[in-house]
């Protein structure tokens, strides 16, 4: 059985090549029964997890509604999808996570959502040990592939992504004159950039989510927890206190999810130590390191600020500076690293994120990161509370490359407007001091505004 789940993973991975989107599964074709296949334990965190690690034992494990893990021998856990990418499941005191395997050929992707790439398993635990690598393979459902993104759009997107973006004064002009809660405006040193380096900027294609959870339903007792809480709060400001980190610029690099995530590490270091430790932490380890994001081409906040936080750890930006490109690893071996754990989605698992668990995790804890779908309008945000309008720049975004676009940002702070009464959150981006509201933006609170309160992620800082 071992050889022939092998073989097959063998003849699937064998038509994977570089591909723009990642693979695209959803919650019902991940749940149900799974046979994991495990090659021997024992390993460092440097195991290379590829197609000629041995299978040595398996064992079925089965993921139910809504994150319960229960493998063959009755021990109970828990599971989560990670976005559309994949999932984790934790039982017996081990770790599992896998993206699932997609494979391209010269017109498609396509997803085989039953089946996974080859993954790492690990003790749980921060700086985990016992490394082993597997697979896995669902019992029954539907065997049925599925594209996921068809390289004739692709072709498309990709003569308009080599252009630069133009200047659009009616496009701006018609976005002020549709509504009033928040201001648009041109930003010259847009016009150095092509497309393409807009859509890395906001979050890169491999940072697609091409299904998206709506914010979950908020049940009584989150509700009256919610109602307790203060009607404003700013981690910039507390009691004249900033624990918020300065903003950075990402460049045209695809590097959203590394600084939303290691300005949320940051953020809550400085909270629990006081601020006696201001560390900064480094994007470009991400960008050339890790293994669980795909570099300048994007990558999930729940795999960095948590999931390689509490594996690998992470480093001061003086150790890895920032270059906003792709390269090989330079970071030392010698470099003092800083863990995290509890990584989680807010809510408990992928799908249970609403406005009022949000509000509660940033009042007790502090700055999370949050993922979104940029839209072309958002780009031109100067101040004001922001909501999708209607209006598109057809100028440069023909074919609509930013659709399904995931970008990471830091959710500092929540309050009111109090001339109109409108619920808000304050937002740290990282495109510089010179866009928004100075490196800041607003967004509409309450109303899950381009899936804004569905893809929510915490940590705790390990000190």
């Amino acid at each position: 059985m071992l050889k022939l789940i092998s073989a097959l993973c063998l003849v699937l991975l064998a038509g994977i090549v570089s591909a723009d989107t990642p693979a695209n599964c959803t919650y019902e074709e991940v749940r149900g029964v799974w046979i994991f296949h495990e090659g021997p334990r024992g390993n460092t965190k440097d195991i290379n997890c590829s197609a000629d690690f041995n299978l040595t034992s398996a064992f079925t494990v089965q993921l139910d509604f809504p994150n319960i893990a229960t493998d063959e021998n009755g021990n109970v856990g828990t599971w989560t999808m990670i976005y559309n990418q994949g999932f984790e499941v934790t039982i017996n005191n081990r770790k599992y996570f896998a993206f699932s395997l997609y494979v391209a050929n010269s017109l498609t992707v396509t997803s085989y959502c039953n089946h996974t790439l080859f993954g790492w398993a690990h003790a749980t635990g921060v700086n985990p040990t016992d490394w082993s690598c597997y697979i896995g393979n669902k019992i029954g459902g539907s065997n049925k592939p599925k594209t996921s993104f068809s390289k004739v759009r692709q072709l498309l997107d990709s003569k308009v992504e080599k252009q630069l973006y133009q200047k659009n004064v009616d496009f701006v002009n018609e976005i002020n004159s549709k509504q009033s809660s928040w201001k648009a405006t041109h930003y010259d040193w847009m016009e150095k950039m092509t497309i393409s380096d807009l859509v890395k900027m906001s979050g890169g294609k491999k940072s697609r989510v091409a299904s998206k959870p709506r914010a979950a339903p908020i049940d009584e007792k989150i509700a009256l927890l919610a109602a307790s809480l203060p009607t404003n709060v700013d981690w910039r400001n507390v009691s004249g206190v900033n624990y918020v980190s300065p903003i950075r610029n990402q460049l045209s690099c695809g590097s959203c999810y590394a600084f939303a995530s290691m300005a949320m590490n940051e953020a809550r270091l400085r909270i629990k130590t006081l601020n006696r430790q201001q560390t900064i932490f480094s994007p470009q380890n991400i960008v050339e390191c890790s293994e669980y994001s795909q570099g300048c081409d994007g990558g999930f906040p729940y795999l960095i600020g948590g999931k390689y936080a509490e594996d690998f750890g992470l480093v001061e930006e003086s150790c890895t500076p920032y270059k906003g490109q792709d390269g090989k690893c330079s970071t030392s071996k010698s470099c003092t690293r800083t863990y995290s754990t509890n990584y989680r989605y807010i809510g408990g698992f992928f799908g249970a994120c609403n406005e009022a668990v949000m509000r509660i995790e940033l009042a007790k804890n502090g700055p999370f990161v949050i993922g979104f779908e940029v839209t072309d309008d958002f780009m031109s945000y100067k101040g004001g509370i922001y909501h999708q309008t209607t209006v598109k720049d057809t100028k440069n975004f023909r074919f609509n490359p930013f659709e399904e676009t995931n970008h990471a940002v830091l959710v500092v702070g929540y309050g009111v407007e109090e001339k109109t009464s409108e619920p808000y959150w304050i937002v740290k981006n990282s495109w510089g001091t010179g866009w928004g509201e100075n490196g800041y933006f607003r967004i509409r609170r309450g109303t899950d505004e381009l899936a804004f309160e569905s893809l929510a992620v915490a940590a705790d800082i390990v000190v």
